[in-house]
Formats: C-alpha cells, sequence, structure tokens
C-alpha cells in the first residue's frame, strides 16, 4: 500500500496526464498481442521493452479472464477449462472493461456467447450465463424491505385488482426456451448432475430479497405477470397479461409467491387519474 501511495503521490506531483490519442493506443495494444509497442513505451532496465509489454499484457489478459470465470462458474463447468479460456481471451479483446470494479465485468459476456459459432451446439449457454450475470447483480444490488400480507388486509377484491407493486430493486427475470435453471443449478451444485429429459423451457427469476442470492424456476405466465408489475401496470392489468401469455397462469399462485419470495415491497393504489385510457 506504501508503494502504491508513494507511486500515486508522484505522478501527482509530476503533473503526468497521458494524451488520449496515447491512452486508446496504449490500451489496443494491451488486448492485441499483433498490434506493435505503443509510441514512447521505454524500459528503463532493458533493451526489449517489448518483452516487458507483453508480461504486462499478459497480466491483464489473465485478470479479465480470471474475473468471468469468478462471474461464470457454471458456464464454465459446461464448456470446460479449455473452451471457456479461449473464449474468455477472445471476448477480453474486443471487451476492455468500462469499471475499476472487476465483480461487474463481463455484463454482454452472455451475448457474446449467443453468437459465439464455436458455442452453437449448446444454444442454452448464454441464457445460463444470463442468469450468472443476474446474480453478481442481484448481490450488489439495494436492500429493500419485503411487503407482507398484513399490510394488504382490508382491501378488497377490486381494490386489489386497483393496486400497483414496485419491486425489490435485485429482481430479474431470464425468459428462455431451454432448461435454464435446470441446467444452471446441475452446474452450479445446487442439484445432482444428472441426464435431462423435459427440455422444455424455463424462465428463471433471480433476486437477492434478504442476504442469499436466489435462483427461482417461474411458473406458467409468471414471467409476464412480473415483467407487467414491474413496468407499472396494476394486479388486475399484470394478471390479464399473465393469463394472456398462459392459459396454466394461476393468480392465487403467483400473488402468494410476491410475497413468499420477499420481491413486492410496496403497494399503492391506482387513482382515478391513472385508470383513465
Amino acid at each position: 500500500m506504501r508503494i502504491f501511495e508513494y507511486g500515486k503521490a508522484m505522478l501527482e506531483e509530476s503533473k503526468f496526464v497521458m494524451p488520449p490519442d496515447l491512452q486508446s493506443e496504449f490500451a489496443e495494444a494491451l488486448r492485441d498481442p499483433d498490434l506493435p509497442l505503443p509510441s514512447g513505451v521505454l524500459s528503463h532496465n532493458s533493451r526489449l521493452p517489448q518483452k516487458r509489454f507483453a508480461v504486462y499484457r499478459n497480466n491483464v489478459m489473465v485478470g479479465l479472464t480470471g474475473a468471468l470465470e469468478a462471474r461464470f462458474p457454471a458456464t464454465k463447468r459446461i464448456v470446460g477449462e479449455e473452451f471457456f479460456a479461449a473464449a474468455a481471451r477472445l471476448f477480453a479483446s474486443v471487451h476492455p472493461p468500462r469499471s475499476p470494479l472487476m465483480m461487474t465485468y463481463g455484463d454482454e459476456f452472455p451475448d457474446f456467447l449467443g453468437a459465439f459459432e464455436p458455442a452453437a451446439a449448446l444454444p442454452y449457454l448464454a441464457d445460463v450465463a444470463r442468469i450468472e450475470a443476474a446474480r453478481t447483480r442481484a448481490y450488489h444490488a439495494a436492500d429493500a424491505k419485503p411487503l407482507t400480507p398484513a399490510e394488504l388486509e382490508g382491501f378488497g377484491p377490486d381494490a386489489l385488482a386497483g393496486l400497483r407493486f414496485n419491486l425489490h430493486p435485485s429482481i430479474e427475470i431470464v425468459v428462455s426456451t431451454f432448461p435454464i435453471v435446470t441446467i444452471w443449478a446441475m452446474n452450479a451444485d445446487e442439484i445432482e448432475l444428472a441426464p435431462l429429459a423435459d427440455w422444455r423451457g424455463e424462465d428463471a427469476l433471480v433476486a437477492r430479497p434478504a442476504l442469499d442470492v436466489e435462483v427461482r424456476r417461474l411458473p406458467a405466465g409468471a414471467a409476464v405477470f412480473l415483467q407487467s408489475l414491474a413496468t407499472g401496470k396494476p394486479l388486475g392489468a399484470a394478471a390479464n397479461a399473465g393469463l394472456a401469455s398462459s392459459p396454466e397462469f394461476d393468480l392465487s399462485v403467483n400473488l402468494a409467491a410476491l410475497f413468499s419470495t420477499g420481491i413486492a415491497i410496496e403497494a399503492t393504489q391506482e387513482t382515478l387519474e391513472d385508470s383513465q385510457p
């Protein structure tokens, strides 16, 4: 820490600022080993600054791929270490970090995998990665106190239909035509690894209503129902949207889940102005 602080103080004292064009050249060279050494890069104790820069470049890539391995362990387990390392390096070469917080690095990685030709034989892979990316965001989302059923006592059916629910800031929904919750759970050691007989799609709810991030398989129509609530639709309209998406949608089951999962944090009543077309 003292060495870091000393170096920082020396830079501040020297008033050194790397020109923007050199910053871009330096960053591009870090990601592409085929590019020449950036302008002005020297080594005070070596005649071969290229070698020292190559070591630095390698350390940067190791750090970025390591961050992806830490964030997408189930994805890595599915494809294997060698495949994942190659994909991670390709991703890192075109997606530099936009934040110094490496725990958030890789938000674009699921989309990258979805378009990655060598992964075409695993069409569910990108959605599994989306679950893992959502888990990180959920972990770092703001805390919020869950709504309790007692807070809705006294509301009749008509009043309930007009309620708007604010949902927990940690929730994300991943919709898929593949059984991604089951696949993720098997590769995250949540359930035993076994052959999959049912390949019907599964929608995932990722949330952290308390201390731990949870991944739940949503029942039929629940994804549309929750997405409708999240966009501000009242309960009645959200229920109609859920039913329209699936005839198996069960309002009572989904309403109970709002409280059992702790993802509803506030309910407000629809006003007359709100109901106007």
